[in-house]
């Protein structure tokens, strides 16, 4: 089920409010158990066939912590030997169904031997919900974090609006909130701060994302066809697909946040208006921050981190992003997306360390600029890998936009990119690029204009520039007559809405 779509909106979500509301001013557990059913119904409505993977794989997990946390004492091998086996039935899991058929593919090809498997269709959410339990087992391994109550266990990896797509939960940020008794009363103000930051979520998914996808897509299956791209139609489709995936990706969170409010519960921030960022270390503390998070405390921290001397640490650094970017998707070209974002951090940290050696200064108005410029080309560069489908046709489009191997007659090269749009209507990819480029750059994000009205996990650390809602929402009529606006241009493109483009991960 999507969050952007009629069912999700005018249906479950509703209903799902309704019955815990009501369950909430009864019993506490009622109500969890309530958000428990709706949760695992959410994840069946995609295909109910993989219900038993997840639900063998919560009370697997759960069993695990609870032997870790009670019956095996610390510093011994029994105890160190059952948490690898915790850990590899984890891994194992996620590797047969996301990645069984790459490494056979990937063999078939180095080896020359023909050896096939069944095509395996992967489970949704799979990344998602098995990385929160590596988290959870490892921090119970560390005496951290332990779990009793089994349905709260549940709760907290099916939880809905995270299960399919993120954010990657840490138990100790959560498992709080589902005791607090105030989180199963209703609450007005989370019912209006929800519902406007779910509003502002679904037209960046629908009206921007989508609205950008109709330029990305036909440059992207350009080059899958081995068609030379020109210069304007390859940066066309690589700055189409940057903001097609901002927007869609900070939707989602934006509408997970705020569909989790409604029910008095805070996610953490997982998306801070990367492109922004000065630098590619700064992109990755905005951009997907709960699997920053996770990489950094339970890979790259684990290896060693910075402590045995900058080599090390730029081998551990290599190391984290390469796993990282195959985490995104069994294909080279998020092995090379994930192997070029640990050689920028090397870059990166290296010139930070000689920028303070030799006492550089760039905190003025051009080297900023400077920074910002190099860093988004750097990401837009990495997104080419991201989307393209074979590293083939990641480099039509990346010499497309090097202007490299030009053509020698119009017809070799594919029809500019103003012909690929599905619709006449639509304003030329230049225009949508100007106005998503000034969105995301330029204006507060929807954390930072929600700040008054967040008290939870979800609220930044700093404050909106000029854009801030009031207080009273329902006083202001200039914002209720805005975020209307917004919620019909919204619910006007769900027809034409497509799937969240990390729920393929």
């Amino acid at each position: 089920m999507l969050f952007n779509s009629f069912t999700f909106i005018l249906l479950f979500l509703p209903t799902t409010l309704f019955g815990y509301v009501i369950l909430g001013s009864w019993r506490r557990k009622w109500a969890a158990a309530w958000l428990v059913v709706a949760s695992m119904t959410f994840y069946a409505y995609w295909d109910p066939r993989y219900l038993p993977l997840l639900l063998t794989s919560i009370f697997v997990n759960f069993l695990a912590g609870r032997i870790l946390a009670n019956f095996l004492p610390n510093k011994t091998v029994l105890r160190r030997l059952f948490f690898a086996l915790s850990i590899g039935f984890n891994l194992a899991l996620l590797g047969y169904f996301k990645y069984a058929n790459f490494f056979v593919a990937t063999f078939a090809d180095a080896t020359g031997f023909d050896f096939v498997i069944p095509k395996i269709i992967l489970p949704l959410g799979v990344s998602f919900f098995t990385f929160t339990q590596i988290a959870f087992l490892v921090d119970v391994y560390r005496s951290e974090a332990s779990e009793a109550k089994l349905l709260h266990y549940i709760l907290f990896v099916t939880y809905f609006p995270h299960l399919i797509a993120g954010p990657i939960l840490h138990h100790k940020e959560m498992m709080s909130q589902f005791e607090q008794p105030e989180t199963y009363r209703f609450n007005s103000t989370n019912l209006v701060t929800g519902c406007v930051i779910f509003i502002i979520g679904l037209s960046k998914k629908v009206v921007l994302a989508d609205g950008i996808a109709v330029y990305a897509t036909p440059v992207f299956d350009a080059a899958a066809k081995g068609q030379r791209l020109l210069m304007p139609d390859a940066w066309g489709g690589a700055l189409a697909y940057a903001f097609q995936l901002y927007f869609d990706f900070s939707g989602y969170c934006d509408m997970a946040i705020g569909a989790s409010l409604l029910f008095g519960i805070a996610l953490p921030l997982n998306f801070n208006s990367p492109y922004k960022s000065r630098s590619i270390i700064e992109f990755w503390q905005r951009w997907h921050m709960t699997l920053s998070r996770f990489l950094r405390d339970y890979l790259y921290i684990p290896l060693g981190g910075n402590r045995k001397g900058s080599g090390r640490q730029y081998l551990n650094l290599f190391i984290t992003m390469l796993l990282g970017g195959l985490w995104h998707g069994a294909g080279w070209p998020f092995v090379i997306w994930g192997a070029l974002h640990g050689f920028y951090l090397m870059i990166n940290h290296t010139f930070r360390a000689m920028k303070k050696n030799v006492n550089l200064d760039f905190s003025h108005f051009i080297g900023s600029a400077a920074s910002w410029i190099l860093t988004f080309l750097a990401v837009v560069i990495g997104w080419v890998f991201f989307r393209a489908e074979s590293l083939d046709a990641a480099v039509k489009i990346l010499a497309g936009m090097a202007n490299i191997a030009p053509c020698v007659a119009q017809d070799d090269c594919t029809a500019s990119i103003a012909t690929f749009h599905q619709s006449s209507h639509a304003p030329p990819v230049w225009m949508w690029v100007s106005l998503l480029f000034g969105i995301a750059v330029l204006a507060p994000n929807t954390q930072e204009i929600m700040r008054d009205h967040l008290h939870g996990i979800a609220r930044p650390a700093r404050s909106a520039y000029f854009l801030r809602m009031p207080m009273a929402l329902q006083t202001s009529r200039s914002w209720a007559m805005a975020v209307g606006t917004i919620l019909a241009l919204g619910l006007g493109c769900l027809s034409q809405s497509t799937n969240f483009l990390y729920f393929n991960f």
